[in-house]
C-alpha cells in the first residue's frame, strides 16, 4: 500500500493524496420512492414498506442489509475483502445498523450525524484508504418514515397533521464500496477531498421544519470549504445538499448570499429531487439519511459516470434531533459534511 500525501486545508479540509473509488454502489428503498421521479434508478424497491418484516424497525435493518448485499456483489467482493464498514442510522443507538449488518462481520466502525451520515462515512472511510489504512471499505446509512416517526414525533395511527414545512422521512438505504483501486476500470467515480462540518445552533426548535435547522450549518461549512479550497460556486458542476427541502434550500441560498456567494444556479437537494411533492403530498420535501444516500447511488453518480457532471460538491446534512432533549425544550443543532466527487478520466 502506497504512502499517501494528503494534505490538511484551512481548518476543515482534507486533499486527498491519493485516489479513493466508488467501486460500486446499491440502493434500496420503499414503494412511495419507487413511485417518484428517480424510481426507474433505484436497485431495488419494496412492495410495501415491511419488505416482509414484522416491525418497521426489522424492514430498516433488513434495507441495509441488502444495499450492503447488492453492493457488494457489484464490486465481486466478498464480506472478507473488507477491512472496515462504517455505517449509522436514526434510531437510538444505531439498532437499524447493528442488527441490520452483524450477519457480514465486517469490522464496524458505527457513525452517527443524523440526516448527515452519508457525507460522514464516506469522508471517513475515504480518509482510511487515503491514509494507508484500508484497501477497501463499505459505507451505509438508512432511514425509514415510520420507524422514523415513531422514534422522533407520533405513531403512524395518531394521524397528526403535518405542516407545509414538514419533509417525508425517506423508507431507504444507499451501500458504497470505496477502495483505493479502479478494478477493471469500472469504478463509478472518485472522491477527492472532504470538509468536515460544525454543530451550528440557531435554537430553532421546529422539529416540523428541519429544514430550517440545517440550512445554517449547510452554509457554514460550504462557506468554510470554499475558503478552504479557494474556490467558488461555479467551480462544481452541481452543489448537492441532503435532504434541506424547498423551505431549508431558500433559507441556504439567502444565508450564503449574505456572505457574498451566490449558489442558486448550481445548488440542488435531495430531498427535492427524490419525490414529486406536489402528486406523493410530501410537503417541503425528503429527508432521512437514506434521502441522500440513495440519490447519490441512483442518480449523482449516474450523472458523473456518464460525463454530465465533471465534479460536486457532495453535502448531506443533519438535524441532530433529540426526543429527550427536544422535550425538554432544547433546540435543534444542525451539521453538514462535504465530499469532493469527480468523474474517472
Amino acid at each position: 500500500m502506497s504512502q499517501s500525501s494528503d494534505q490538511r486545508l484551512g481548518r476543515s479540509s482534507v486533499k486527498l493524496g491519493r485516489d479513493v473509488y466508488i467501486s460500486s454502489s446499491a440502493s434500496v428503498v420503499g414503494k412511495k420512492e419507487g413511485e417518484g421521479p428517480l424510481g426507474l434508478l433505484f436497485d431495488m424497491v419494496g412492495e410495501d414498506d415491511l419488505f416482509g418484516c414484522n416491525t418497521w424497525e426489522e424492514a430498516e435493518s433488513n434495507l441495509q442489509k441488502d444495499a450492503v448485499y447488492l453492493a457488494l456483489g457489484k464490486a465481486k467482493l466478498k464480506p472478507e475483502d473488507v477491512s472496515f464498514i462504517f455505517a449509522g442510522d436514526l434510531l437510538g443507538q444505531s439498532i437499524a445498523t447493528s442488527f441490520g449488518i452483524s450477519s457480514y462481520n465486517i469490522p464496524l466502525l458505527g457513525v452517527y450525524g443524523a440526516c448527515s451520515t452519508c457525507g460522514e462515512s464516506l469522508a471517513l472511510g475515504a480518509m482510511s484508504i487515503a491514509g494507508g489504512y484500508a484497501d477497501k471499505v463499505v459505507c451505509v446509512t438508512s432511514s425509514h418514515f415510520a420507524s422514523a416517526e415513531k422514534e422522533f414525533r407520533f405513531p403512524l395511527e395518531y394521524g397528526n397533521q403535518r405542516p407545509l414545512s414538514a419533509t417525508w422521512t425517506v423508507t431507504g438505504s444507499g451501500a458504497f464500496v470505496l477502495s483505493s483501486e479502479n478494478a477493471d476500470n469500472k469504478a463509478r467515480a472518485r472522491i477527492t477531498g472532504v470538509t468536515v462540518g460544525k454543530i451550528v445552533d440557531y435554537g430553532l426548535k421546529d422539529s416540523m421544519n428541519m429544514g430550517a435547522c440545517m440550512a445554517p450549518a449547510a452554509a457554514s461549512t460550504l462557506e468554510q470549504h470554499f475558503s478552504d479550497w479557494s474556490s467558488q460556486p461555479e467551480d462544481y458542476d452541481k452543489i448537492i445538499t441532503g435532504d434541506l427541502g424547498t423551505v431549508g434550500q431558500t433559507v441556504l441560498i439567502d444565508l450564503l448570499r449574505e456572505k457574498g456567494y451566490d449558489i442558486s444556479a448550481v445548488h440542488m437537494d435531495c430531498g427535492i429531487e427524490i419525490f414529486d411533492a406536489q402528486s406523493q403530498d410530501t410537503h417541503a420535501g425528503g429527508s432521512g439519511c437514506g434521502c441522500s444516500a440513495v440519490t447519490l447511488s441512483a442518480y449523482i453518480l449516474k450523472q458523473l459516470e456518464e460525463g454530465h457532471w465533471k465534479k460536486v460538491l457532495f453535502m448531506p446534512t443533519g438535524a441532530l434531533l433529540s426526543k429527550t432533549s427536544f422535550n425538554e425544550g432544547q433546540s435543534v443543532p444542525g451539521i453538514a459534511h462535504a465530499v469532493v466527487l469527480e468523474k474517472i478520466g
